[in-house]
This record gives structure tokens, sequence and C-alpha cells, in this order.
């Protein structure tokens, strides 16, 4: 009797825990997608027209957000979310790589790297010029909720990390492919896409692109790193049965 309300307990949980994972997934989901739309819309004062919005590694990163939750509401149907499941789908390989190498350390870099730019000095990042047709609820989505959001899925689901070489590989690529990316613009543009570029001399910005590159690498490493501690004694318990 005992063994059978301890099981209807835990299938309770489950089913109240799978259900809370669905609606982060799906929150997120509407808000960066239809913040990447909104975004569209928008006529930015002063705004280089080479590249579009593609020139802001912020669009980026609100892609790569809005991709990965889409794909983990895919996966929370045709997936699965066990923490150590026999054969993982093809589905659920990708999230885990996706949120590992991309969705967290970027998301973290954005925004903790807005915010204290902001705070220094917001023109540097986000003129002024920008309040009336930047709304502030837009701001938030891209460098508030990208940072809670995807901190709230580092303790609510758990994935499988990729080989250090392999995930450090993949988001270096990123990297420099953007850094690339905004040489190439102001080459053509002859405008640097970030205000604060343009004040840095050539030896100051190549330590700042240096600062840029450690300091995500060092977010792929604590994203990894909590996901360790967080989920340890859950993959442990859960090996232990499935043998």
């Amino acid at each position: 009797m005992a063994r059978s309300k301890s099981k209807n307990e835990r299938s309770t949980f489950l089913v109240f825990y799978r259900l809370l994972q669905f609606l982060l997934h799906l929150t997120a989901a509407i808000q960066f997608n239809y913040a990447i739309y909104y975004l569209h819309t928008l006529e930015l004062p002063n705004s280089i027209p080479f590249g579009g919005q593609f020139k802001f590694l912020t669009f980026l990163c609100a892609i790569i957000q809005a991709l990965y939750y889409v794909i983990s509401l895919v996966n929370d149907f045709v997936g699965t979310n066990e923490l150590v499941p026999r054969r993982a789908p093809a589905i659920r390989k990708f999230k885990d790589w996706l949120l590992s190498t991309l969705a967290f350390p970027v998301a973290l870099n954005v925004g903790i790297t807005f915010w204290t730019l902001y705070a220094i000095d917001r023109e540097l990042v986000f003129p002024k010029v920008l309040d009336p047709v930047f709304p502030s609820w837009l701001n938030h989505v891209l460098h508030t909720n990208i940072v809670v959001f995807i901190v709230l899925e580092m303790f609510t689901s758990y994935r499988a990390y990729p080989t250090r070489s392999k995930g450090l590989t993949g988001l270096a690529i990123f990297m420099g492919s953007y850094l690339v990316w905004i040489h190439i613009i102001k080459h053509y543009s002859n405008v640097w896409v970030y205000p604060v570029l343009e004040v840095l001399q050539l030896p100051q910005r190549i330590l700042f692109f240096a600062a840029v590159l450690g300091f995500t690498f060092a977010l792929y490493l604590l994203g990894e790193f909590i996901n360790n501690v967080v989920w340890a004694k859950e993959v442990k318990l859960s090996l232990r049965k499935s043998k």
C-alpha cells in the first residue's frame, strides 16, 4: 500500500515537472520568436544598412534562443526528456549540443556584456536616440530574459555536454565568424557596428576582442560546471536504475 502510494506520488510529481518544462519552453519560444519578428518592423535611427539586423550579436543570439526553445518543444513531444536515455533521438542530441555550445554561453555573453557597458556608458551600446523607437520590454527580452530563461533551463533540464574540445571548437567557430562578419561590415560601411569600437584604438580593440572571446569560453566552462554539479546525483541514480 505504501509502495503504491509512493509510486503514485512520484508519477504525479513527474507529470507536474514535465508540464513545468513544457511551459518554460513554450513561453520562451513565443517571446523570442516575437522579439525577432518585432525587430524586423523597427527602423533604427542612424543604423548601418549593410547587414540588417544580422550585424548585431543580440539579434543572432535571439535567433539561437528561439531555435533552441522550438527544438525543446519538439523534443518534449517526439523526443525524450529522460536524464540518460539508452538511445537518445537525434532531436535530443541536437538540443543538448545547441544549449551547451551556443545557447548558454552566447546568452550570458550578450546579457552580461550589454548591461556592464550600459552601466559604464549607455551610449557605447544603446544610445538614448533609440529610446523613442526601441521599447523597454524588447530591450529586456533581448538582454535580460535571455539570461533568466537559459539559467532556468540549466536547472530544470539535464543535457549531455559534448567533449570539451568539440564544444569549444563549435563556439570558437561561431564567435570567430562573427568577428570576421563585423570587420566585413566595417570595411563596406566604414562604421563599426557598436559605438564602443569607435572609441577604441587598434591595440585596445584587439584586447577587447580577446577579452570577449576569453569570457565567452569561460562561460562555456561555467555551463559545463553547473550542469555537472546540479545533475550529478540524479544522473548517477538514473544510471543505477537502468542497469
